[in-house]
């Protein structure tokens, strides 16, 4: 499945959080990530990030691709209210 991703984490944990991402998908810009994922990949992708962050403060958004419908998912922190405009 086609996966966009994009984190908002504390500066300490950026440089770790860049490479990690870097292993599963491809750099676009600055916390933003996108690329083809089996779900076993998207699956241990999730576990290392959470281990990653700070469930509290940090957040991290996957958007999915399936056909012509988009699903979002986020982890820790839902810094605003997710909009229905998609």
């Amino acid at each position: 499945m086609y996966y966009i991703a994009v984190y908002d984490v504390n500066q300490k944990r950026v440089g770790k959080m860049l490479k990690l991402f870097r292993k599963y998908l491809h750099h676009v810009q600055n916390s933003v990530f996108e690329g083809e994922l089996t779900d076993s990949d998207y699956l241990r992708l999730k576990a290392e990030a959470k281990q990653l962050m700070n469930q509290a403060e940090d957040s991290i958004i996957f958007f999915s691709m399936n056909g012509k419908y988009l699903e979002r998912e986020t982890l820790g922190a839902e810094k605003n209210e997710p909009t229905n405009f998609l």
